[in-house]
């Protein structure tokens, strides 16, 4: 028997024991042992399996959020405060992990891409964050423009840059302002389109069992967040322009 927790760390360093709990030897979960209850020590597993979970994009959200908040009451601060030093330590850790695999479940977006990344699969750098960084380092940032979108993008570029500059010459054209608007629908329209298409290929991992479909499967849901975040960066650009005309 496993009967202290400082032999804990041997456990975790020992793939042939790492199922047993550290303080009764029995079987234990991710986050505590099945047969005693005392908090175990964190295991390098992903969020899916942190939460039981198979690794399927269709999950039962309702059973997410009830297992969220059990853990949580578990791993409470005046629960683990009983414990040994250790078993504190852990509790943190556990809960730390526990609200970021949370978060990262309950929603479709970051399910998805976080899925892709377990699976080797990296997506374009599309965010603010990486726009800005861009600029700062004075190196490109890694993205490519949908080659459907190329046309519209061009003209509202250009659309853009001409109400950046009628705002320094303090001019006003109603009608350039009511265009960027109608492109900001149709963009919007376009993701809510590819939010839809996005949970056929979740039906399609699900189900996929050879190596080949699921790697064609993961190349579509791959493309299409790419392609969401950026119409997402232009739609960004488009409320940033008119919100500045509106504080002008």
């Amino acid at each position: 028997m496993t009967d202290s927790p400082q032999s804990a760390m041997a456990v975790l360093g020992n793939p042939g024991i790492a199922s047993t709990c550290w303080s009764c030897g029995d079987m234990r979960a991710a986050q505590f042992c099945k047969a005693c209850g005392r908090v175990q020590p964190p295991l390098p597993v992903d969020y899916f399996a942190f939460f039981a979970l198979p690794r399927r994009l269709n999950i039962d959200l309702a059973r997410l959020e009830k297992d969220f908040y059990d853990l949580s009451r578990r791993l409470h601060p005046d629960i683990s405060a009983r414990g040994n030093e250790h078993e504190r330590e852990w509790s943190l850790e556990q809960s730390s992990k526990l609200n970021d695999a949370y978060r990262t479940l309950k929603d479709p977006i970051k399910r998805t891409e976080y899925l892709l990344r377990l699976e080797g699969i990296e997506l374009e750098e599309q965010s603010k964050a990486a726009t800005e960084k861009a600029r700062a380092s004075g190196q490109a940032k890694k993205q490519v423009v949908p080659e459907d979108l190329l046309e519209e993008v061009f003209e509202l570029n250009m659309q853009l840059e001409e109400l950046r500059m009628n705002q320094k010459t303090g001019d006003d054209d109603p009608a350039l302002v009511k265009e960027l608007k109608t492109h900001k629908d149709s963009l919007e329209a376009k993701n809510q389109a590819l939010a839809d298409e996005l949970k056929t290929y979740w039906s399609e991992w699900d189900k996929a069992s050879e190596p080949a479909a699921q790697k064609a499967t993961l190349g579509k849901m791959a493309d299409l967040l790419n392609r969401r975040s950026y119409i997402r960066n232009l739609v960004r650009d488009v409320n940033d322009a008119l919100s500045n005309l509106a504080i002008g």
